[in-house]
C-alpha cells in the first residue's frame, strides 16, 4: 500500500499547505474512497520517512493528526492501523476494476464476438493447448539479449520459416532477406507506399474492394482508380485505358475482396505485362489464399512473376487469429536495400516472442496441419451456413457458393438497403457487412457479407437466419 499512497498524489515542496498536511490529506482521501480498509496495516513512520526522503518527525506528525481525528489507531508493537468500524465509501466500478485487478478472471475486457463476424477465423478450432506450451517453451528460453529492441526487419528465424513455407505451399521463391515482417495489412501497405509511391500518384484498386486499401492510400495523398470486377477479377484492360498513368496495382487474386472470385489466368498475365511494360508495381494481397474449397489453392501471382514487379503481402491474422497482429511482405529482390532503409524510418519492430512463437509454430509443422484442418472445417461449415440461411430466408436472399474464402455473399432479392438493413441487425447482436460499402461506383447491389467460420452447425444458422427475417 505503501507505493499507491505514494503514487496517489505527489507531495508539492512548493505548496503554502506543510508536507505533513499534505500527508494528512493523502490518507484521508485513501481511508474515505476505500483504498485502505479498516484494520489494513499502513507502512510504518520510520520506513514511509525513508520512502519519501522525509525526516521522520514529518511523518509523525500527520500520523498523530489521523490518530486524533479517528482515522488510524496505533498497536504498539503490532503497528498502526486504520481504525477498525470507521465508515468508509464503497468504491466505485470504475475505481475497482482500476485499483484491483483481480475482481475479474482476466485483464483483458473485450465484446463477445459476434455471429457472422467478418474475418475472424474459427476461433474455437484453434490449437490453443500446443500454442500455449509453444509460448512457455520460448518464454523459458528467453536470454538477455532477447529482452532489448527487435530488429525492425524481423526474426531472423521466422523470415526464413516463411520463405520456406511459400516456396512449398505459394510456389514463391525467394530468401529469408526479402521477407519482412509487419504489423498488419494496413503497416505493411503504409511500407509498400512510403518506399515505392509518392504524393499524387495513381494506384488502380479492385471495385468492390478493401475499404481500408483506399482509405490508407487517400491518408498519403496516393489517388485510387476503382477498376471494375467480373467473374475473372479484376478487369485489367479498363484500368489500363482509365488510369494509364498508374503507378501500382493492389490486387486480391486468389480470392476477391469480397466477391471471392479468382483472378484469371490471362488476365493475371496481362496485369504483369502492363507492370513490366510501364515499370509499375503489383502489390498482391494474399490475406486468405490458403481456403480454397472446390480444389488445390491457386499459385500465387507472385509464382508467375519473372520481372521483380509483384510485391507479395501475406498475413497471419487469417489463418491464425487477428490479435496477433503479425503480417509480412515479400520484396523484389532488387528492392532489398531500399525496403531496409525505408524500414529504419517506418517500422517499429514487432514483438520477438510473438515471432519466436510463430516461427516455431511453422517450423515444427503446426501451421500446415492446422491450415489443412481449418480447409477441410471451413468447407464444412460453409455448406451447413449456406444450407440453414437458405432454410430460414428461402426467396428473400441469393446465395453466392464462391470457390474459396470465409464468407458468403447474401444477394438481397427485394429491393432494400443493405447499410440499413445492417445497422438493424447490430443493434439485435448480428453482425454483417454492407456491399454498397466496398464498392466506389456502383452502389446499385444491396447484398450482405456474412463470415461462416465461426458458425458451427446448420441448426445455428437457420435460427440466425430467422432472426435476420424478422429484421428484413
Amino acid at each position: 500500500m505503501t507505493l499507491q499512497i505514494k503514487n496517489f498524489s505527489p507531495l508539492d515542496p512548493s505548496a503554502t499547505e506543510p508536507i505533513y498536511r499534505q500527508i494528512y490529506w493523502r490518507f484521508r482521501g485513501a481511508i474515505s474512497d476505500g483504498l485502505l480498509a479498516p484494520g489494513e496495516r499502513i507502512p510504518a513512520a520510520r520506513a514511509l520517512a525513508k520512502e519519501l526522503g522525509l525526516a521522520r518527525g514529518t511523518i509523525d506528525t500527520a500520523y498523530s493528526l489521523l490518530t486524533a481525528e479517528g482515522y488510524l489507531l496505533s498497536r504498539g508493537q503490532a503497528g498502526t492501523v486504520v481504525a477498525p468500524g470507521i465508515n468508509v465509501r464503497k468504491p466505485s466500478a470504475t475505481t475497482e476494476q482500476a485499483f484491483n485487478p483481480a475482481a475479474s478472471t482476466s485483464i483483458r475486457h473485450k465484446a463477445p464476438v459476434l455471429p457472422f463476424q467478418m474475418a475472424l477465423p474459427a476461433l474455437d478450432a484453434f490449437p490453443r493447448k500446443i500454442w500455449s506450451q509453444i509460448g512457455a517453451r520460448c518464454v523459458r528460453a528467453t536470454r538477455i539479449p532477447d529482452m532489448a529492441n527487435p530488429s525492425v526487419l524481423g526474426l531472423e528465424s521466422l523470415r526464413t520459416a516463411i520463405a520456406t513455407y511459400l516456396q512449398v505451399a505459394r510456389g514463391i521463391t525467394c530468401s529469408p532477406a526479402q521477407v519482412f515482417i509487419t504489423a498488419g495489412y494496413r503497416n505493411t501497405l503504409a511500407l509498400i507506399a512510403h518506399t515505392l509511391l509518392r504524393p499524387g500518384d495513381r494506384v488502380l484498386v479492385e471495385d468492390p474492394g478493401y475499404l481500408p486499401t483506399r482509405q490508407l492510400l487517400a491518408h498519403l495523398q496516393i489517388e485510387v482508380a476503382p477498376v471494375p470486377v467480373d467473374q475473372d477479377g479484376m478487369q485489367v484492360a479498363y484500368g489500363v485505358n482509365s488510369a494509364a498513368d498508374a503507378r501500382a496495382a493492389v490486387v486480391t487474386p486468389a480470392h476477391q475482396s469480397p466477391l471471392c472470385v479468382s483472378l484469371s489466368l490471362p488476365r493475371r498475365l496481362e496485369l504483369l505485362e502492363w507492370a513490366t511494360r510501364q515499370q509499375a508495381w503489383i502489390v498482391e494481397d494474399d490475406y486468405d489464399g490458403e481456403y480454397r474449397y472446390v480444389s488445390r489453392p491457386l499459385p500465387a501471382l507472385k509464382s508467375l512473376d519473372r520481372d521483380g514487379r509483384v510485391l507479395y503481402a501475406g498475413t497471419f491474422s487469417k489463418v491464425l487469429f487477428p490479435g496477433i497482429r503479425l503480417s509480412y511482405l515479400v520484396v523484389p529482390a532488387a528492392q532489398v536495400e531500399r525496403f531496409e532503409h525505408v524500414s529504419e524510418t517506418f517500422l517499429g519492430g514487432c514483438p520477438e516472442l510473438t515471432q519466436a512463437i510463430v516461427a516455431t509454430f511453422l517450423t515444427e509443422g503446426h501451421f500446415a496441419r492446422h491450415i489443412q484442418r481449418m480447409r477441410k472445417l471451413y468447407g464444412e461449415r460453409r455448406e451447413a451456413t449456406a444450407r440453414g440461411l437458405k432454410k430460414a430466408l428461402g426467396d428473400r436472399i441469393r446465395i453466392d457458393l464462391q470457390p474459396g474464402g470465409m464468407h458468403l455473399i447474401l444477394r438481397l432479392t427485394e429491393p432494400q438497403s443493405d447499410r440499413a438493413l445492417v445497422q438493424r441487425l447490430l443493434a439485435a447482436g448480428i453482425y454483417a457487412e454492407a456491399l454498397t460499402d466496398w464498392q466506389v461506383r456502383d452502389e446499385t447491389d444491396s447484398a450482405l457479407l456474412l463470415g461462416f467460420a465461426n458458425i458451427d452447425s446448420a441448426d445455428t444458422a437457420q435460427r440466425l437466419g430467422e432472426r435476420i427475417l424478422a429484421l428484413m
